[in-house]
C-alpha cells in the first residue's frame, strides 16, 4: 500500500535533536520519547536477543507469478496465527490487487498453503488490511479503491469455519459489504473505554498526491458502520503520506503518523473524547523515515512503537526496531534493534539496503508476533512477507 515519497539519500544523515524543519521558534515536538533519555542510534540499539525468525511468504513471481506482495496482518484467533497482505502480479496500489493469507498452527513455523481473502473487480482492488478476533468471529477490514485511489473504501469479510473450503484453507471468506468510506485500515480496530471500536489509517483524496490521516469509528459492537474521521492537518504538513496507527488508553487516545520523505520524526495527534476531536497533527520527537509504523500497549502495561526509529535512520528502513515505555508510562524510553538489514543467519532475506518495513504485531501467551516485509533491496515493495517472535519478557524496562 501507501507507496508515498520514500526517502532515497543514500548513508547516514546527521537529524537534529528535534524534527528537521524545526526552528528555534518552533513549538517543542510532542514527547513520544522521553526527552531525557537521547534516541539511540543503530549502533549504540543493541540486538534483542531469543527472537525466533519465520518466513511466512517467499517473494517468488516464477513459481505464483507474482510481483508485489505488502502490509502483511496478524491475529491469534483459536490457536491459530493468521496474516494476510496485499498481493499483485503487477504493480503495487493498482487495480489488479488482492488479498492473500496463509495461516499456522505451531506458532509461525510452519504454514498453511496460500488461501484467497478476495479477487480485485473489474475495475477495483481489493488489497491489504487488517484482523479482527471478537467473540468467535475472524474479521478482515480491506481497502478497495480504483485507479489512482479513487472511491477508497474499507470492506469487510468474515470467516466461515464450517463452509467447504480448498485444501489448506481455514474455511471460506464471506463479505459483509462497504463499511467505511475515506480509509485505508492501517492497525487492528481496538474497544475504547466508551464500548466504541478505532482504528487509524489513511484517506487518500481522489485524484491526489499526498494522504490524509484518519480514523474510523464504530458503533458499538456492530462492526458494519464505522465511520471516517480525518485528523486536523495544517496546509504545511498535506504533502505526507499519512498510514497511522493508534494507542488506545482509558482517557486518551494517540495516533502516530508516518511523514513525509524529506522529514526524519513521527507526527502525532491525540484525543481525549473518544476520537469526536482531535489536536492538529504536530511534530514528535520519535524517530522515522517515510514508512508505516504499529503501535500498541503490551500485557504489561507498557506502550511500544514498531519501526525504524533510530536517530541515524538516514531515511532507510533499516534496522527493524522496537521501542518500548515503562509499565504505566506514555513515554518511550528504551529501543532494541529486531534485526539489521543484512541477516545472515537467518531465515529470511539478507542484503546490504534491504527495507524492512509496514510491520504489525500481535501479542499471544507471552510473546510478541511481528510481521513485516522484506524486499531484498529489489525496491518497488516487491517483498517476502517474514515474521519475528519476540519474548514479551525481553521487552521488560525497569
Amino acid at each position: 500500500m501507501c507507496m508515498g515519497v520514500v526517502g532515497t539519500v543514500s548513508g547516514v544523515i546527521a537529524l537534529l535533536a528535534g524534527p528537521t524543519a524545526a526552528s528555534e521558534e518552533s513549538p517543542k515536538p510532542y514527547p513520544l520519547w522521553d526527552a531525557a533519555v537521547p534516541v539511540p542510534t543503530a549502533a549504540e540499539a543493541p540486538v534483542l536477543d531469543d527472537v525466533r525468525f519465520e518466513q511466512i511468504k517467499k517473494r517468488e513471481p516464477d513459481v505464483d507469478g507474482f510481483n508485489w506482495l505488502h502490509g502483511v496482518a496478524a491475529v491469534w484467533h483459536k490457536d491459530a496465527l493468521f496474516t494476510f497482505w496485499g498481493h499483485n502480479k503487477g504493480d503495487e496500489n493498482t487495480p489488479t490487487e488482492i488479498a492473500q493469507g496463509r495461516h499456522s498452527t505451531d506458532g509461525g513455523r510452519t504454514w498453511s498453503p496460500v488461501w484467497l481473502v478476495a479477487p480485485h473487480t473489474d475495475t477495483e482492488a481489493r488489497s491489504h488490511g487488517v484482523f479482527l478476533s471478537h467473540e468467535g468471529a475472524l474479521w478482515i477490514f480491506l481497502a478497495r479503491f480504483g485507479a489512482g485511489y479513487t472511491h477508497l473504501k474499507t470492506e469487510a469479510f468474515v470467516l466461515n469455519e464450517a463452509a467447504p473450503a480448498p485444501d489448506g484453507a481455514p474455511g471460506v471468506w464471506e463479505p459483509r459489504g462497504d463499511v467505511a468510506t475515506g480509509i485505508w485500515p492501517c492497525d487492528e480496530p481496538r474497544r475504547m473505554a466508551n464500548g466504541n471500536w478505532i482504528f487509524a489509517g489513511m484517506d487518500t483524496p481522489d485524484g491526489s498526491k499526498w494522504a490524509w490521516p484518519a480514523v474510523a469509528i464504530s458503533h458499538g459492537d456492530d462492526f458494519t458502520q464505522w465511520d471516517t474521521i480525518r485528523l486536523p492537518i495544517s496546509e504545511d504538513l498535506r504533502t505526507i503520506w499519512g498510514e497511522s496507527t493508534v494507542i488506545v488508553e482509558e482517557d486518551a487516545l494517540t495516533v502516530i503518523i508516518r511523514p513525509s520523505g524529506k522529514d526524519s520524526y513521527a507526527l502525532v495527534s491525540t484525543s481525549a473524547d473518544f476520537g469526536a476531536t482531535w489536536t492538529p497533527v504536530q511534530w514528535a520527537n520519535l524517530p522515522t523515515p517515510s514508512t508505516k509504523l504499529y503501535a500498541g500497549r503490551l500485557a504489561t502495561g507498557q506502550r511500544y512503537v514498531v519501526g525504524t526509529l533510530v536517530r541515524d535512520h538516514g531515511r532507510q528502513r533499516h534496522p527493524l526496531c522496537i521501542a518500548v515505555s515503562k509499565p504505566g508510562e506514555r513515554a518511550l524510553s528504551t529501543l532494541w534493534r529486531i534485526r539489521d538489514d543484512v541477516f545472515a543467519e537467518g531465515p529470511g532475506e539478507s542484503a546490504a539496503g534491504t527495507r524492512l518495513s509496514y510491520p504489525y504485531a500481535a501479542e499471544h501467551d507471552g510473546a510478541l508476533y511481528v510481521v513485516y516485509s522484506n524486499d531484498g533491496n529489489r525496491g518497488r515493495n516487491r517483498n517476502s512477507a517474514e515474521l519475528a517472535v519476540i519474548p514479551t519478557a525481553a521487552l521488560a524496562v525497569p
